[in-house]
Order: structure tokens, then C-alpha cells, then sequence
């Protein structure tokens, strides 16, 4: 079967349809990790863009449920050069063509993935209409062109859940998932605007007692919790459209304290008073070199983000920058001492790797364990 991709600026890419048969429409971003792709189609920060793998060849390794990143997918489409039909590992449940048509993702194979890739990097971030029925090139671009565009979407509500709930799970570890016993005094709750389960999964890690709220949860019912600290996770479109979780983060700021992750850390500066900004074709990959200043040490990072958070905007309002981007300079993490916040850009997580910024949940979890705000500024 054929498929196509249609870019706003006209452009038409053909190849061969794989998973699900229908139309979708989104924002066509490229990622350049060369694993993870499992982590990357499960990852609710994709909800409403078109993926791009740059690295030619995926699915080697299969994919198993316990590699997910959410219940299940949210993104609106993949593009690819190759997709074995048999993959080689021995975790491996399903292949990737199975796993897309199971999952309802439309997928195109046989793209000249380095040429999209360098019309994205040239263009910025191009909405886009991928599809298996429209054969019309028109026809697909008009439906490209007339798709809602990523700012000013809030797209968190189509990922976070309906009620409060319970973590558990540590990381895996060859199998074994025996978790440390929760401690009472670290009750940490997380808000879920589209959480990555690999966050949850280092504060159970680190002995913490986890408690995820939909992101419509209030202030009050937040501290009706009686948390420890907060974590606020990643999450899908544009932060500034999610107004009523910078509400509830601005009633909370200084009770205890608060770690933002990739979404959380910009919901947090527009909480403080920052502003945040589309950047031209995002972050996305799980190589992307991060300088902490106060440090001067060098981590890899797996990032996911299409926005960015105005650094003179956010030094106004009292925070103090900690980490930036090495390829552009843009900010990847700041500390509000007065507040007790401390946010990262990237994915200390990881899921897919590095695991270079891993030590931050340890140092949160001590942080919340002494009610403190932890210091990045701290050797590891």
C-alpha cells in the first residue's frame, strides 16, 4: 500500500504504508536518537507530531511491554527509511509493523529521511498530513496547511489522566522489580501532564512514595495530599496554553519543594512570571551535549521539546540559570532558591539514554527527605 506525507510548504514525500490505514495530521519533527524508538512512540510528549527517525534503520530489537513510556501511544504518525518485519532480541514480544497497526499509528517507509530532515532544520517545524487513502498531492498539502498548529494547543488534557493513582514500579533490572519500601517521609506527588513512566519509575527507585494527579488537579487538593515535595513532569504542545496547571503551580510555589522536568520546567517559569517560545524545529534526540554552569560539567542528554523558556524573562523574576543547551545556547535548567524550585529542559531519566543526569532524583529525593531545595551545584 502507498502512503504520503505532505508538508505545509508543499512539499510530498511517497513511500510504502505501514501499521494503521487512514489520515492524520500533525507537526512533523525529526528525532536523532539511533535507539529508543519504543521509549520515543510511547512518550505522550509526541501527542499531536509526525516523527521522523534520522538514524535510517529502526525496529532491529522488537519491542515488549515493559519498555513503555505511557499505556499507550499519543503520537500521530512516524516516518521511517527501514522497518524490519523480523526483529532479532530476546525481550522482544512484537515487531514494529505489528506494533504500529496494533497501536492505530500510521507509519511511511522508504523516505528520504535526510532530505525531510534537512527541509525541517532549513524551514523550522512544518505542520504536515500523513496518510494512507489521499492519493491527491493538493488535496493532502491543503489538509497539511489547514491542521491547527502547535502554538497555542493544549494538548495536555488529551494525555493526562482522569484520576489520581499510584506508583510503584522501580526500574528494570534483568527482570527484577523488586522495589525499595516507600519511605513516609518522602511522599512525593507528581502531576501527570503526559508523565514519562521511566520519572516515576527513579522516584520509586529512590524509595520515594508516588501519588500522580491528573493536571487539572487544584492547589487545595494537592495539599489535602500532604506532600513532600512536588515533581512536574513532561507533557505535549505549548506551555503557555495550560493555564489552569501554571494556576495551581503558582498557589504552590515555596511549600515544598518542587522539581520540573522538559514541560514542568517551563509550566514552573510561566508560574514564576517567565515567558516561553516556540523554538524553530525543537530538541529531540538522546544526544544532545548539556553544560551545567555552576559545575562545569558536561552531560548527554535525551531531550523532547518544541519550546523554550526566555532566559532575561525568567533572570527578571529571580531565577538563576544552571544549564544551557551547548549546540544553541538555549536554557536547559534554573533553580528559584526563594521559591524552591529547581527545573531541567532535558530528560534526567532518560528512557531512551544517557542515563549522564540520572543523580537528580537521588538528589531530589534527599532534598525532599531534609525539606530543602536540592543544589545543583552539588559534585556528583
Amino acid at each position: 500500500m502507498i502512503a504520503k506525507l505532505a508538508l505545509e510548504d508543499g512539499t510530498v514525500f511517497t513511500g510504502h504504508a505501514v501499521g494503521a490505514a487512514g489520515t492524520r495530521t500533525g507537526e512533523v519533527v525529526f528525532n536523532t536518537a539511533m535507539t529508543g524508538y519504543q521509549e520515543i512512540f510511547t512518550d505522550p510528549s509526541y501527542c499531536g507530531q509526525i516523527v521522523t527517525m534520522t538514524f535510517p534503520l529502526q525496529g532491529n530489537y522488537g519491542m515488549n511491554p515493559e519498555d513503555f513510556e505511557s499505556v499507550k501511544p499519543h503520537l500521530s504518525g512516524v516516518v521511517l527509511r527501514e522497518l524490519p518485519r523480523r526483529p532479532s532480541n530476546c525481550r522482544a514480544t512484537i515487531g514494529g509493523p505489528e506494533f504500529l497497526a496494533e497501536h492505530d499509528i500510521i507509519g511511511i517507509l522508504g523516505v528520504d529521511t535526510r532530505a525531510l530532515t534537512r527541509r525541517i532544520r532549513v524551514h523550522g517545524a512544518l505542520r504536515g498530513a500523513i496518510s494512507t487513502e489521499v492519493g491527491n498531492d493538493v488535496e493532502l498539502v491543503e489538509l497539511a496547511r489547514a491542521s491547527a498548529p502547535m502554538t497555542g494547543a493544549n494538548l495536555v488534557q488529551a494525555v493526562t489522566p482522569c484520576e489520581p493513582g499510584r506508583w510503584t514500579e522501580p526500574l528494570w533490572r534483568g527482570g527484577d522489580r523488586t522495589c525499595p519500601a516507600p519511605s513516609g517521609q518522602r511522599h512525593i506527588v507528581a502531576i501527570d501532564c503526559g508523565i514519562k513512566h521511566n520519572i516515576l519509575r527513579h522516584l520509586a527507585e529512590e524509595g520515594c512514595r508516588v501519588t500522580t494527579v491528573p493536571a487539572s488537579t487544584t492547589a487545595t487538593q494537592i495539599r489535602e495530599l500532604a506532600p513532600d515535595g512536588l515533581l512536574v513532569g513532561n507533557g505535549p504542545g505549548d506551555p503557555a496554553a495550560v493555564t489552569d496547571t501554571i494556576e495551581t503551580l503558582r498557589k504552590l510555589l515555596g511549600r515544598f519543594p518542587i522539581f520540573g522536568i522538559c514541560l514542568g520546567h517551563q509550566l514552573l517559569a510561566l508560574a514564576l512570571g517567565a515567558k516561553t517560545y516556540k523554538l524553530r524545529f525543537g530538541h529531540h534526540g538522546a544526544n544532545l551535549p548539556v553544560l551545567n554552569r555552576h559545575t562545569g560539567r558536561v552531560e548527554i542528554t535525551s531531550q523532547n521539546h518544541g519550546f523554550a523558556v526566555d532566559v532575561a524573562a525568567l533572570e527578571r523574576v529571580g531565577g538563576t540559570v544552571t544549564h544551557v543547551n551547548l549546540n544553541d545556547e538555549t536554557l536547559e535548567g534554573f533553580v528559584h532558591r526563594d521559591q524552591r524550585v529547581t527545573a531541567v529542559q532535558y530528560h534526567p531519566e532518560a528512557s531512551p539514554g544517557p542515563h549522564d543526569a540520572g543523580h537528580m532524583f537521588r538528589q531530589f529525593a534527599e532534598a525532599v527527605r531534609e525539606n530543602r531545595s536540592f543544589d545543583v551545584r552539588v559534585p556528583v
